[in-house]
């Protein structure tokens, strides 16, 4: 089926942010359109531009026509850095942080990621089901067409393939796979080396089976961190996984310069996330690099973090996204909204980098760009309707605005 969406009241395309590839990104940039139109078919968009000017080989009698005068339309949100699987609660963790107990002493006495993955072993595929796709479902209110999902909560082999198999289940917006088997050292465990190549041994051949031809993840990710895994030995078990097609991520440099940001360049990776303790050669190595850099703001307001240098970067050249990094212990929030604001009030990003980083810089970050976070020609007909100004966004947390939103060509809302 062919659809015209006619006469759209704004339309952002963010094709110059596309061009430069995400950096120095200014509100020229958003590809600002007023009563145009956009025809798709199938998961592609065929063509943008006057409605006055539609090609005549698009007007046949079997067109579905939507009338998008009152709607600004922009590319669906591209929600790059989650940990939505997961069981349990850890609400108390919140208050010990709250009374001085860091990060790290709340891991060794037994809380912290280990304490999630107690409950999420104990979790059956269906529970966690259930659970994950409300989760999915909140973020596809809010505009999201393409959300990342990371394991990372079962730390081994059944409780690990277990969640990816989940992940695959879910339904709503394009869903990316990430393997966080590499999230902490289980107790049956001795040391992160033994634990690391248990995964590259067991646990990889069986994410990328040669007999079925199929992926059960799409990336894989470790968490860089003293306490937690050396750059060192995340190097060998990273290339391990690119060696077997699946791109990497890394959570770098979050509580202390650990090489994290350095080893995602030295690896061509597709993301460094975090990044709060990096200095000026990092950053300069970033800008000069195609990693895309995850800020994460809401979780830097959780455990009382200084923001990353956002200003310095986005002007150094680096490209950044936004994500949530919606977890169960530093994160339990969902807002997309309130990540852009906290972007904008303490980050001092201008309002189009944030609608830039939210889709073309998550795109980027995902290594989906050549599909995804923009309007034109060729890329996938992903996009959110909406009946407010595109300067309201990320400007009132809690605020629903979103009227539709489209995935591969299909109404997911």
């Amino acid at each position: 089926m062919t659809t015209i969406f006619e006469n759209i009241g704004l339309l952002l395309t963010l094709s110059g942010a596309a061009g430069k590839k995400g950096r120095h990104v200014t509100e020229k940039d958003l590809g600002i359109l007023q009563n145009h139109s956009l025809i798709f078919s199938g998961e592609k968009i065929l063509w943008i531009g006057p409605h006055k000017k539609i090609p005549k080989e698009f007007r046949i009698k079997k067109m579905k026509t939507v009338n998008a005068r009152d709607w600004t339309i922009l590319p669906g949100l591209v929600e790059s850095h989650t940990h939505a699987l997961f069981a349990g609660s850890r609400s108390a963790e919140f208050e010990m942080r709250l009374q001085g107990k860091s990060y790290q002493e709340i891991a060794a006495a037994g809380g912290g990621i280990l304490s999630t993955v107690r409950a999420t072993r104990q979790s059956s595929p269906a529970e966690l089901l259930k659970i994950t796709q409300q989760r999915v479902d909140n973020f596809a209110t809010q505009g999201v067409t393409t959300l990342e999902i990371k394991t990372g909560y079962g730390l081994d082999e059944k409780s690990e393939l277990k969640s990816l198999k989940v992940i695959r289940s879910l339904k709503g917006p394009r869903i990316i796979s990430t393997f966080l088997g590499a999230h902490a050292v289980p107790p049956e465990f001795k040391n992160e080396n033994d634990y690391l190549d248990y995964l590259s041994a067991v646990v990889f051949p069986k994410i990328k089976s040669s007999k079925t031809r199929q992926s059960l993840a799409d990336r894989v990710d470790i968490f860089i961190e003293k306490g937690f895994f050396s750059a060192a030995a995340a190097k060998k078990y990273l290339n391990q996984a690119q060696s077997l097609g699946l791109p990497t991520t890394i959570h770098a440099d979050q509580l202390s310069l650990c090489g994290g940001t350095d080893l995602a360049i030295d690896l061509k990776s597709q993301s460094a996330d975090h990044v709060l303790q990096i200095s000026d050669r990092e950053i300069a190595r970033l800008a000069n690099s195609e990693v895309t850099v995850g800020l994460l703001p809401l979780s830097d307001v959780y455990m009382k973090c200084a923001f990353p240098e956002a200003r310095k970067m986005i002007d150094k050249g680096v490209r950044v996204a936004l994500a949530t990094d919606f977890n169960p212990g530093t994160c339990p929030s969902m807002d997309l909204t309130l990540v852009g604001l906290i972007a904008r009030l303490e980050m001092k990003m201008s309002l189009p980098e944030v609608i830039a980083a939210y889709t073309v810089g998550g795109a980027f970050s995902l290594g989906m760009e050549s599909s995804i976070g923009s309007l034109v020609p060729g890329m996938s007909a992903d996009f959110l309707c909406t009946k407010v100004e595109w300067t309201d966004l990320f400007y009132s947390p809690g605020q629903t605005f979103i009227d539709q939103i489209y995935v591969k060509g299909h109404r997911c809302k």
